[in-house]
């Protein structure tokens, strides 16, 4: 994970990312994946911001916060 501060911060900027290759290990997923659900119509998968054609970074908040609408209760089931 690429962390962009030495504290905690709540904005965008400062909260941590993680790259495709590192997003895909923490999944479980192949890298290919997650390229897969970004170019989708319409766009599957975590938020990202695309910083250049080689570089996309995914941020460590969107993550959690996707990760959590995709869960499901068995209680809620």
């Amino acid at each position: 994970m690429i962390n962009t501060s030495a504290t905690a911060s709540p904005d965008l900027l400062h909260a941590g990312w993680y790259t495709t290759e590192e997003l895909a290990q923490l999944v479980k997923v192949d890298p290919s994946t997650l390229r897969r659900w970004r170019t989708q119509k319409p766009v599957q998968g975590p938020p990202f911001v695309r910083l250049s054609e080689r570089m996309t970074l995914y941020s460590v908040d969107d993550v959690r916060t996707w990760l959590e609408s995709r869960r499901t209760a068995p209680e809620e089931a």
